[in-house]
């Protein structure tokens, strides 16, 4: 079915036409044709903090993941689906999808699309131009050379559950996070493990045993691997000749599953997570010594934290609480939360921020289980509405019911 044509009512997403058509891929449910709402409405008493653009819909599922590339920004679901929508007026240029279960984390490498599935498989698309926009899929990890390479040799199989071995290049659960960094893919599971695979053949170069419950979360930054879990720990990983070692352990409240984290500074040396209590805490790494410290502890959700975005000094979260929560860092690592956005009709399951600016702010698109994709502009001019500090430039539980 045709997508419908959206209406431009914003100048920041006019002047602007798609000289694409959309297609439909084989293998996905029929959903219920996509509509893109485009309007501009002010938040809260600040008037200009922030502008809703559009609000896009189409997904058979709750939309799980997204990712940035170039003009394209893509949306995945719990229906197996993944959406590419195109800027600057975001309308749909293609529809694809496949495997079992739904799709859970979403990289981009080049003009490669590496997708996460409930399966346990990585799949990986490029894109075809022609008179239709087809994406391909052209492989599936582990590869079909990478197993045979392996299978016979009985060392290369590992328990991973009683009576149950499999080989060590397969995750044995749901694939949940997806990063890339210098030439490789990192995959974290439920099965409380992360993998390693080269971009270059695609071959899995190692597994760890990272948690001792399901990995989340993972960042990769300036090579360094940022893992987080719902056993209540973020670890910091760095690879040395041909493995990766464990670099820092970064802790929580008790019982608190992390869910997000994010790499704010160029030299990596200030993250943030945030919780199933949600909570937002943030760490400074020292130079080069491994050790690492609270500097914030922001109480910033009545609900949890499902997901975590940084544009430059802006720190974005995403609740089950349905808001969206903007921060500003201060000196030292703090937050100040200067807004709060809403919209969305269910927990907003994923976020993701433009690196480039648009007028004297930047674009913001959050997921939901409401099964919208929508796009934000947020400006860069935010005053600060409500402080946070706590010890070492941290935050105190201070903040008023949030709604």
């Amino acid at each position: 079915m045709a997508s419908s044509e959206p209406t431009m009512l914003t100048p920041l997403l006019e002047n602007s036409k798609s000289n694409r058509s959309s297609s439909d891929s084989q293998n996905i449910p029929t959903p219920t044709p996509p509509q893109v709402h485009h309007c501009i409405s002010c938040a809260g008493s600040g008037a200009g903090r922030h502008k809703s653009l559009a609000v896009l819909s189409g997904h058979v599922g709750s939309v799980s993941c997204l990712a940035l590339c170039g003009e394209f920004v893509l949306s995945a679901s719990h229906g197996k689906d993944i959406i590419v929508w195109q800027q600057p007026d975001l309308r749909r240029f293609a529809r694809f999808g496949h495997g079992s279960g739904s799709v859970k984390a979403l990289v981009t490498v080049g003009s490669r699309i590496f997708s996460g599935h409930q399966d346990g498989r990585i799949r990986v698309w490029k894109v075809s131009r022609g008179s239709e926009n087809i994406f391909r899929l052209t492989a599936t990890l582990p590869t079909t050379k990478d197993y045979l390479g392996r299978f016979l040799n009985q060392g290369n199989y590992v328990q991973t559950r009683r009576n149950h071995r499999r080989l060590w290049i397969e995750h044995a659960d749901s694939i949940s996070c997806l990063a890339v960094d210098g030439g490789f893919v990192y995959s974290g599971s439920w099965d409380k493990t992360l993998k390693v695979w080269r971009v270059s053949d695609l071959k899995c170069l190692e597994s760890i045993r990272a948690h001792d419950d399901a990995i989340n979360e993972l960042v990769a930054h300036r090579g360094a691997l940022y893992s987080a879990s719902a056993d209540g720990k973020i670890k910091i990983w760095a690879k040395e000749k041909s493995s990766h070692r464990l670099k820092g352990v970064l802790e929580g409240h008790k019982d608190v599953s992390w869910n997000s984290v994010v790499v704010v500074c160029e030299d990596g040396r200030l993250a943030y997570g945030g919780g199933s209590d949600g909570r937002i805490m943030g760490w400074q790494g020292g130079e080069g010594d491994g050790n690492w410290k609270l500097v914030c502890d922001v109480r910033a959700h009545e609900m949890s934290v499902l997901c975590l975005c940084a544009a430059g000094e802006f720190l974005c979260s995403g609740s089950a609480d349905k808001s969206i929560g903007v921060w500003r860092r201060r000196g030292g690592g703090g937050l100040c939360r200067v807004g709060i956005i809403g919209g969305h009709e269910a927990p907003v399951k994923c976020l993701q921020a433009s690196a480039h600016s648009v007028g004297k702010g930047f674009m913001l698109y959050s997921g939901g289980l409401d099964r919208s994709l929508r796009v934000w502009w947020v400006s860069r001019e935010y005053s600060e509405v409500k402080k946070v500090e706590g010890n070492n430039g941290g935050a105190e539980e201070a903040l008023d019911k949030l709604n």
